[in-house]
């Protein structure tokens, strides 16, 4: 294991234990068998540090909506599946990257605070992976978006979606409700947004052509017509 990658995990332990205000450069260091010199010379605040650990949590989730469209689309799943099961399993790792600290509140703020840059950065690629993604199945399955939506569009209100319900559920804390609820949401919205199949254009009937078998019948008819 490279030390920043140490020097990472060991920050989730502490941040998680402690919060952001009550942590340390020296706890992060100490829990990662590291001099704070040492430590210092991969990340020069808790800041910075912090800021790492939220990029980390957004990786994770990126990578998990990227596996789990893959793999609903493999089991030929429906738009709806496949926007659930992108949407839950993104948030439901933002979930674990936090879960079971008594400081959930407080890091979620204060993630916003310190890092609101990769909240941004990270939404759009999301926004951006999901119409792809959306875009794809409406191609391959026939559907139709209503009222002249586009993918970008349904992923933006997918978006909304999420924070009408987190309005619920500021810290996304019962995960399980939350992610339950979401899904709810979800479904009716987009039961809604997507129309019927477009019925498919029906392959023209190859023209039948003579066996030599019965040309050859035909032919020996006439000539025997012809005597």
């Amino acid at each position: 294991m490279n030390p920043r990658t140490r020097i990472l995990d060991a920050a989730i332990t502490v941040f998680r234990r402690q919060g952001f205000r009550r942590s340390s450069i020296e706890q992060a260091a100490e829990a990662a068998g590291l001099t704070r010199q040492a430590l210092y010379h991969h990340f020069k605040s808790k800041e910075a540090l912090f800021r790492a650990v939220i990029e980390r949590f957004y990786e994770d989730a990126f990578a998990a909506e990227t596996a789990a469209i893959a793999a609903t689309e493999k089991a030929d799943g429906g738009l709806a599946d496949v926007i659930v099961a992108a949407v839950t399993a993104k948030l439901g790792q933002l979930a674990k990257s936090l879960d079971g600290s008594p400081h959930v509140e407080e890091l979620y703020s204060e993630h916003l605070a310190q890092a609101r840059d990769l909240y941004q950065k990270y939404a759009a690629a999301h926004g951006e992976q999901l119409a792809t993604a959306i875009a794809r199945i409406c191609r391959k399955q026939g559907l139709t978006l209503n009222a002249g939506m586009t993918p970008r569009d349904l992923a933006r209100c997918v978006e909304m979606t999420i924070n009408g319900t987190k309005s619920a559920y500021p810290s996304m804390q019962p995960a399980a409700a939350f992610l339950r609820d979401l899904e709810i949401m979800l479904r009716t919205f987009i039961a809604g947004a997507v129309g019927p199949a477009k019925p498919r254009a029906a392959k023209p009937k190859p023209a039948k052509v003579s066996t030599n078998k019965s040309v050859k019948k035909s032919t020996r008819k006439h000539q025997g017509d012809r005597k």
